[in-house]
C-alpha cells in the first residue's frame, strides 16, 4: 500500500518548531534541523552583561542572605567568598572557556573522558545539576523580584500575600519573552545591567559615608565581633566554615561560558580556532568577577553594620532586599522606588539568561543521545516545559527566597566542582604540573564545600536527585520511544565500495548480514551456501556480504562510513561501524536505493534466543534480533512499501 501524502503541518506547528535555538550557536544541529542563520557576535563588554544580569543580580539578595548565614561575620566571610571566586572560579572557568569555546562548558569536557552508558548517565548527572542551578535561578530570581515588589512601601497594603501570584506572572513572562524570541535581549541586558550597577553604586557610597560619619557603627561592630568570637583566627575558621552558605555568590560563571558563542572574536576566528573569542571570554570572566567581588564586599559591609539585625529575620524589611531597605532608608522613598524597579528588572531577567543557559545546554546532549525528542532542539517548545517546570518548583518552594537558597547553592556548587575537576583533567593531559596541583586544590576546596553544603542543608542535593531522576527517566523513554528510529546522519562510500554497488545495481541488488567471524574462506562461503538454501535461491544469484562491527552502542546519532574489500579473491564484503547494527544495515539500503534507483534486498538468519532480552540487547548493546528491528527501522523511515528495501530471514 503506498503511503498518503502527509498532511501540511498547522501554522502552530510551524510557529513552534520554527528554528533550533537563538542561544546554541556551534551546537550540533543533527540530520532534521533547520539550519541557523549567521551570527556575527557581540562585544564581549555586551555579552558579559548578558550573563551579568544573572551574577550581579545576586546583589539583591546576596548581602541579607550572607547576615542571615554569618551574621557579625558576614564581611569577613564574604572576602572569603571573594578570595574563592578570584583565585578559584575565575581560573577554572577561564580555563574551560580555553578548552571549550563552542559554550559545551565543563560538561562537554568531562563527557569525552567516558563512553559507553557510563558516559552518558555521568552527563546526564551533571546535566540535572546545571538544570537545578539554572531552573532555581529563574524561580528565585522571580521570587526575589516579588519580594521587592510587595515590600515597597507604597506598595506593600496592595499586594500583600500575592507574592506567590506575583512570581507566577513573572515566570510567565519570562517564558513569553522567549517565545517571542530572545536574539536581540543582550541590548536589554546592557541597560539593565548599566542602572542597576550605577544605582548600586550609589547605594554604597552613602552607605560607606553613613558609616564612616557615625564613628560608633564600626567600633560598635568590632567590638561586638571581638566579644562573640574572641581573637581574629577564630573569626577566620568560622568564616571558612560559614563560607558554603555563601556560595551563591559564585553563580554566573557557567553561565558566561554557555554564553560564549555570542562573543565576537576576531575576523580571523575560525570555528576550529576561535582565538578572539576565548580571549575575550577571559576578559568577560575576569571583569565580572572583579566587579562583583568589589560589591560583595563593599555590600556585605555597609549591610551588616547599618542594618538592624532582627530585619534580616523572614519576614523582615530587609530579608531578601538587604540594599533596598538602606536604598529606602537613606536615600528616600523615591530613590527606593526607583531602586526597587531596577531590582526587579535585573532580577526578573537574570532569570532570561539562566532560560538562554538551559536552551543552550539542553539541546547539546538529550537528542544527540536519543534521550529527547526532536522537537526538544527548537526554542519554543523547551519554553514551555520550562516554564511549566519552574511553575512547579514556585509552587513547591511557596516563592519563598530563603528556602530556595540550598538548592541553588547545591546546583552551583556542583557543577563549579566538575568544572575545576575538567580542567585538573586536562591540565594534567597537557602534562602542566603546576597547573595541576593549583587545579586539584580548587577541585578539593570546591568538592570540601560542596559537601558541606549538602549536609547542611539537604533539600538541595534532594532537588538536584529530583531533577536527574527527572531527567534519566524522560532520558530513557524517550530512547525507548525512538528504539526504532533511522538515526545514521549520513553515509559516505569509499571508491571500493561505490564500484560494488554500481556492479551489483545492473542486477538483482542481494546483501547479505553477516556478523564476522574468523572471516576465513570457509566462513564466507557456507554462510552463501545457507542462503540459498534457506530462501531457495538459483547458485548463479550474486552477493555482496555486509558486516557491521558496534562502536559505541549508547551513541544515538552518528555517520556511517562504508568500506569495500575484496576477501579470499572473490567474496565482496561491505564494512562499516555504527552504533546499531538495524541502523546501520536499514541506513546502508535506504542509500543504495536512492543512490541506484533499485530496490535492495538483504538476507538474514533468525537469531537463537528469548526476543525480549534480544530486544534488551539490542537497545542497551545494538545488537540481538537483528532482521525483524532492522524491517522496522525501515518500515517506519519508509512508508510506502513498494519502495522500502525488501528483508527476508530464514
Amino acid at each position: 500500500m503506498a503511503a498518503t501524502e502527509h498532511a501540511r503541518p498547522s501554522r502552530l506547528r510551524a510557529w513552534m518548531l520554527q528554528g533550533l535555538s537563538d542561544m546554541g550557536k556551534g551546537a550540533p544541529q543533527g540530520p532534521h534541523a533547520e539550519p541557523e542563520p549567521p551570527h556575527k557576535g557581540q562585544r564581549w563588554w555586551r555579552v558579559m552583561c548578558l550573563t551579568g544580569v544573572d551574577y550581579f543580580s545576586t546583589l539583591g539578595y546576596q548581602p541579607g542572605i550572607a547576615a542571615l548565614a554569618a551574621g557579625l561575620l558576614s564581611p569577613i566571610a564574604t572576602i572569603v567568598l571573594v578570595i574563592v571566586t578570584l583565585a578559584g572560579a575565575l581560573p577554572v572557568y577561564r580555563r574551560v572557556a580555553q578548552e571549550s569555546p563552542h559554550g559545551q562548558g565543563s560538561i562537554a569536557m568531562l563527557e569525552r573522558l567516558l563512553s559507553f552508558w557510563q558516559g552518558k548517565l555521568f552527563v546526564l548527572t551533571l546535566l540535572g545539576f546545571a538544570a537545578t542551578d539554572f531552573l532555581i535561578t529563574i524561580t528565585l530570581s522571580a521570587a526575589d523580584a516579588s519580594t521587592h515588589l510587595v515590600e515597597n512601601p507604597h506598595l506593600t497594603a496592595t499586594l500583600h500575600g500575592h507574592q506567590m501570584l506575583i512570581t507566577l506572572l513573572l515566570v510567565a513572562l519570562l517564558g513569553a519573552v522567549f517565545l517571542k524570541g530572545f536574539l536581540e535581549a543582550i541590548g536589554v541586558a546592557v541597560a539593565l545591567v548599566g542602572v542597576y550597577l550605577a544605582l548600586n553604586a550609589v547605594v554604597v557610597v552613602v552607605g560607606l559615608w553613613h558609616v564612616v560619619t557615625a564613628g560608633h557603627v564600626i567600633t560598635d561592630w568590632t567590638g561586638a565581633l571581638t566579644a562573640q568570637h574572641g581573637n581574629v583566627l577564630v573569626m577566620v575558621g568560622l568564616a571558612l566554615i560559614v563560607f558554603p552558605k555563601l556560595a551563591l555568590g559564585l553563580s554566573g560563571f557557567e553561565t558566561g561560558v554557555a554564553v560564549m558563542p555570542h562573543v565576537q572574536g576576531d575576523p580571523g576566528d575560525t570555528e576550529e580556532r576561535p582565538t578572539g573569542r576565548i580571549r575575550d571570554t577571559k576578559k568577560l570572566l575576569t571583569t565580572a568577577a572583579v566587579i562583583m567581588s568589589g560589591f560583595l564586599i563593599t555590600t556585605s559591609f555597609i549591610t551588616t553594620l547599618l542594618i538592624p539585625k532582627p530585619a534580616f529575620k523572614p519576614g523582615g524589611p530587609a530579608n531578601g532586599r538587604a540594599l533596598a531597605y538602606l536604598a529606602h532608608e537613606y536615600l528616600g522613598g523615591a530613590f527606593g522606588t526607583v531602586y526597587d524597579i531596577s531590582t526587579i528588572a535585573i532580577l526578573w531577567f537574570a532569570g532570561a539568561s539562566a532560560m538562554a543557559g538551559l536552551l543552550n545546554l539542553m539541546p547539546r546532549y538529550l537528542p544527540r543521545y536519543g534521550m529527547a525528542p526532536h522537537w526538544a532542539r527548537a526554542v519554543r517548545p523547551m519554553v514551555i516545559v520550562f516554564t511549566l517546570i519552574a511553575f512547579l518548583v514556585t509552587w513547591i518552594f511557596d516563592a519563598n527566597v530563603d528556602a530556595q537558597g540550598g538548592a541553588y547553592a547545591t546546583g552551583v556548587l556542583v557543577v563549579i566542582s566538575s568544572a575545576a575537576i575538567a580542567v585538573t583533567i586536562a591540565a594534567r593531559k597537557a602534562g602542566q604540573r603546576r597547573w595541576t596541583v593549583a587545579f586539584a586544590t580548587i577541585a578539593t576546596v570546591f568538592l570540601y564545600t560542596t559537601v558541606v553544603n549538602v549536609i547542611e542543608r539537604p533539600d538541595g542535593v534532594k532537588i538536584g536527585a529530583c531533577f536527574i531522576a527527572g531527567i534519566i527517566l524522560v532520558s530513557l523513554l524517550s530512547r525507548l520511544a525512538r528504539a526504532f528510529e533511522l538515526r545514521v546522519t549520513s553515509v559516505t562510500m569509499d571508491v571500493l565500495a561505490e564500484r560494488f554497488v554500481r556492479d551489483i545495481a545492473s542486477r538483482r541488488i542481494r546483501f547479505i548480514a553477516n556478523e564476522p567471524d574468523n572471516r576465513d574462506v570457509t566462513e564466507y562461503r557456507e554462510k552463501v551456501e545457507q542462503i540459498r538454501a534457506d530462501h531457495d535461491l538459483p547458485p548463479q544469484e550474486d552477493f555482496i556480504f555486509v558486516e557491521v562491527t558496534v562502536s559505541d552502542p549508547s551513541e544515538f546519532e552518528s555517520s556511517m562510513n562504508v568500506r569495500g574489500e575484496v576477501m579470499h579473491g572473490r567474496y565482496r564484503v561491505l564494512t562499516l561501524e555504527s552504533s546499531s547494527i538495524p541502523n546501520a544495515l536499514a541506513a546502508l539500503l535506504l542509500h543504495v536505493r536512492d543512490t541506484t534507483g533499485g530496490i535492495p534486498h538483504i538476507y538474514f538468519e533468525w537469531t537463537e534466543g528469548n526476543p525480549f532480552a534480544n530486544f534488551l540487547r539490542f537497545f542497551l548493546f545494538g545488537q540481538g534480533e537483528v532482521a525483524p528491528v532492522t524491517r522496522e527501522v525501515l518500515r517506519e523511515a519508509e512508508p510506502d512499501r513498494q519502495r522500502r528495501p525488501r528483508v527476508h530471514v530464514g
